[in-house]
């Protein structure tokens, strides 16, 4: 296996090249728009053909380069099927998996910091990739894109906290120079999710977070929902865009605030 974990530091963003060594297929996950560039030479120089520009959820705080990797380097672009990306080429469903040569990436829906958020686990490795679902020692927050504390309880206990002790996390995000986590040590020690939480207690603290309005949700969610690639973002439901709810469900606006206040 090659795996390579690489950062943005605007946005604290963390994506993740993998590798199978023999066939050299790869799958780059949770691209930044602003870092193509030095991860499409990075693919080359090590030599790999991406196969798959995967996302864990369709981002608030960043514009993915999954559409420019498409036509830089003919990955296939792939996605939750919940999460409403107009021009994705796989809409995964709960237990799809994607093959890059001999290893396998197991899709696991796992909704509530949005509807379509998912964990991507590769069992031969014993690594898995959370996205914003399940931070080291935190969460996404859960007060928009359809976002529901009760959901993201269940995903994280069902779908994440059930893989082996040992397993690997890597989160889409950290503020504070962490890289990885793992099962047993978010179960002993997440303050939000450990042993013996309670999903009314979790949806208790979720409710009262008071976090900033994202700074880049405007553009962000809208491209987004194309992959990162110019033009307007179909609706995902209602007669209201996707942004525009969004908006409606924060119920305020903040201008100067610069940090996506994931609440850890």
């Amino acid at each position: 296996m090659i795996f390579r974990q690489l950062f943005d530091p605007e946005t604290s963003t963390y994506s993740y090249l993998l590798a199978d060594a023999a066939s050299r297929e790869a799958v780059l996950i949770d691209s930044v728009s602003e870092q193509l560039d030095r991860d499409v030479t990075l693919i080359r120089e090590l030599g790999l053909s991406l196969k798959f520009a995967a996302e864990t959820h369709v981002h608030a705080d960043h514009v993915t380069a999954s559409g420019r990797l498409r036509e830089a380097l003919g990955a296939r672009v792939a996605v939750g099927a919940a999460a409403g990306v107009t021009n994705g080429d796989i809409a995964l469903a709960h237990g799809d998996c994607l093959a890059i040569g001999a290893l396998r990436l197991e899709a696991r829906s796992t909704p509530g910091h949005t509807a379509g958020c998912t964990t991507y686990v590769c069992h031969s490795t014993g690594i898995a990739f959370t996205g914003d679902a399940l931070l080291v020692r935190g969460c996404g927050r859960t007060d928009f894109q359809e976002g529901s504390p009760q959901a993201l309880y269940r995903s994280v206990q069902e779908q994440i906290f059930s893989l082996p002790g040992e397993t690997l996390l890597y989160p889409g995000h950290d503020y504070r120079g962490r890289t990885v986590t793992t099962v047993a040590e978010e179960r002993e020690f997440s303050p939000r999710l450990r042993d013996g939480t309670s999903e009314a207690a979790f949806a208790e603290i979720m409710n009262g977070l008071d976090l900033a309005y994202p700074s880049r949700i405007d553009v962000a969610v809208p491209a987004n929902l194309r992959s990162g690639l110019a033009g307007p973002a179909a609706p995902s439901g209602g007669d209201a865009p996707p942004v525009a709810r969004v908006m409606e469900q924060l119920g305020r606006q903040d201008a100067d605030s610069v940090f996506l206040g994931m609440g850890i």
